[in-house]
């Protein structure tokens, strides 16, 4: 046993350097982590809205500095506890595939994911398919307003 300066018993500390003191996560950091691991699954067209016109829109408005979010966070919304996420998904999917083996395999991915960079435990995965995409629907780009 090592003893202090005053000859009592040294005090040394329960933690290990790596446990002392707080780490944070910003819900915008699980909503990118958990987009991209989305975005991963084949039959996972896009994120965000369905419709070719708000999708539009929602790309303007990423160009603007400070606009919306992110593409990477677009149809991604988290909320952050201390040691729990939940997550609230919307998608769009290809034409042809099983919407409900596309959901579980994004669900897998997502919490995955998240739990391995976040070290949150992912509650919850709520998933809404808000279009599909047919084959023979073209990709609207978004025109742009400079010249």
């Amino acid at each position: 046993m090592t003893e202090s300066a005053s000859g009592g018993p040294a005090k040394t500390s329960a933690k290990a350097p790596g446990d002392r003191g707080r780490t944070s996560i910003a819900d915008g950091v699980v909503e990118k982590i958990a987009g991209l691991a989305a975005r991963e699954v084949v039959g996972v067209h896009a994120m965000g809205s369905g419709s070719g016109l708000s999708r539009t829109f929602g790309a303007v408005r990423e160009r603007v500095p400070g606009g919306a979010k992110s593409s990477v966070t677009r149809g991604v919304k988290a909320e952050v506890g201390e040691t729990q996420t939940a997550l609230d998904l919307e998608i769009v999917v290809d034409y042809g595939v099983s919407i409900r083996e596309v959901a579980r395999a994004v669900r897998e991915n997502v919490i995955s994911a998240v739990e391995r960079m976040a070290g949150l435990e992912v509650v919850e995965v709520n998933i809404a398919v808000s279009d599909v995409k047919l084959p023979d629907e073209e990709e609207e780009e978004p025109e742009s307003r400079l010249q």
